[in-house]
């Protein structure tokens, strides 16, 4: 079991020494119980959920500063969590980066606690979303509804989409989930997707249940390999691999933040010219296996725990 450095441990608790006698009598009485009510809803279809469910718990007068605290405690158990998992090393190599990034972060941070930061940071300290490379996470539980896959079979007449989500069992079957962390690009790049690929694969591998790995983004829009060649590998190589795509339409969402980085993106979209599409890339456990075994060596990574098993 790996553990936290004494640097890493004396962050998390300046974090906890910020808060009044009154907050932090709540972080050590509630942290319990507000952990158990987001681990019950990792399950949940909505990324968000375990957030949620401890804001619910939490009430609507909960400071930022209380937010920081209940993460910085619950990371402080962390280990454990994370040694009940028994991820594949490939994960647990990434930990001392993530750790650190995290530390550094709340303790620097003051005021209200970013929404989307809240929801990521409450699944990494519970071990409900894990490393998948420097900057991407995994959700451990994913779901892949068929409601999706039939959609995008009749909006685009393409039954070979669905017949690939039948004969994956991907309807009943756990999934794995990509995210990204916006706090630290520094594996967005090909080599570093790459890895989020094969580390995705090491886990599918000691987990026989999961169906394979799941992403949901405007990164997957088709038309990017001509409007932005620089990004063509996102989509390119899981579908060279096996991945299977879904269309989730478009929406504010998806434009503004295809807009963000690129003035040649901001430019089509505000002409007409082009409307961003989030996809949902699906990679079958099976073929996502074989490539992982046959690009590892390209990016530097060891063989996984366990033998591969391409049930």
């Amino acid at each position: 079991m790996f553990r936290l450095l004494p640097r890493q441990r004396r962050l998390f608790e300046s974090v906890l020494a910020k808060l009044g006698d009154q907050e932090a009598a709540w972080v050590d009485a509630v942290h319990i119980s507000a952990a158990a009510a987001a681990i019950e809803a990792a399950g949940h279809r909505n990324f968000g959920e375990p957030g949620r469910r401890v804001s619910e718990i939490s009430g609507t007068g909960i400071s930022g500063d209380v937010q920081r605290g209940l993460i910085a405690r619950w990371m402080l158990d962390l280990p454990v969590r994370v040694a009940r998992e028994q991820l594949p090393q490939t994960v647990l190599d990434l930990y001392p980066f993530w750790i650190d990034q995290l530390a550094n972060w709340l303790s620097t941070q003051h005021g209200a606690y970013d929404s989307d930061y809240w929801a990521k940071d409450v699944r990494f300290a519970l071990a409900l979303s894990v490393p998948g490379n420097r900057t991407q996470t995994i959700d451990l539980i994913s779901h892949c509804s068929p409601g999706q896959i039939v959609r995008d079979a009749v909006l685009r007449a393409n039954l070979s989409t669905l017949a690939r989500y039948v004969m994956c069992g991907g309807w009943h079957r756990k999934w794995l989930q990509t995210h990204t962390e916006s706090r630290h690009l520094d594996d967005f790049h090909e080599a570093g997707w790459n890895r989020l690929w094969v580390t995705a694969a090491d886990i599918c591998n000691s987990r026989q249940h999961l169906a394979g790995m799941l992403g949901s983004s405007w990164f997957f829009d088709p038309p990017l390999e001509t409007i932005s060649p620089r990004l063509a590998y996102l989509r390119r190589n899981p579908v060279a691999g096996g991945a299977f795509l879904a269309d989730q339409g478009s929406g504010p969402t998806h434009t503004e933040r295809a807009a963000a980085k690129s003035s040649t993106r901001r430019a089509l979209i505000v002409s007409g010219e082009y409307v961003p599409h989030s996809w949902l890339l699906a990679w079958p456990r099976k073929a996502l296996l074989v490539w992982a075994e046959q690009n590892r060596d390209i990016i530097g990574l060891q063989s996984g725990d366990v033998v591969a098993k391409a049930a």
